[in-house]
């Protein structure tokens, strides 16, 4: 079987429980800066799969999953998880249960599919070179946003000299 089998095969079976993960989000959004929950959810999913999940910029995540010839090539797979300051009108079962704040711009369904992908590859890890980051980000929706924040703080792990810049940008938003 292809690996692009493997994979078709492997999203189908986990279909369900990439849905429930969504639908736990979609319950439960965070405004910018304050994805505290979500990150815990999602470094609890991670750490499930045995990926060891790094904070960066207050609420976002990073892990890696290395395959084959790690040190080949890099790969990032990003997903944004803030939610946006607005009413849920939806009658659904998983509603936003936080007045005034919702998933409306799917966030919820991004994150949950890096999960997804996550599992995935996990199960697939030595079928594929290189390295994939998972790229959890905080406060897409906020300019400056966390993106800028992760950006800064990444720099550390290329260049021990700029996590002075990482802790400056962390304590701006703090």
């Amino acid at each position: 079987m292809s690996l692009e089998s493997k994979i078709k095969a492997l999203a189908k079976e986990y279909a369900g429980e990439i849905i429930a993960n969504r639908r736990y989000l979609h319950t439960n959004p965070e405004l910018s800066f304050q994805e505290f929950n979500t990150q815990k959810f999602v470094a609890e999913k991670l750490k499930e799969l045995g990926i060891q999940p790094e904070p960066i910029a207050n609420t976002g995540l990073v892990a890696t999953i290395e395959g084959r010839n790690a040190q080949n090539r890099v790969v990032g797979l990003r997903a944004d998880m803030d939610a946006l300051p607005i009413h849920e009108k939806n009658n659904v079962p998983y509603k936003s249960h936080n007045e005034g704040v919702m998933h409306a711009c799917g966030h919820d369904v991004h994150t949950a599919s890096l999960l997804g992908t996550a599992k995935i590859l996990t199960q697939l890890k030595g079928e594929f070179d290189g390295t994939i980051k998972l790229v959890f980000q905080p406060a897409e929706e906020k300019a400056p946003g966390g993106a800028s924040i992760m950006i800064s703080c990444t720099c550390k792990y290329a260049w021990a000299a700029r996590s002075t810049e990482c802790t400056r940008w962390q304590n701006r938003f703090s």
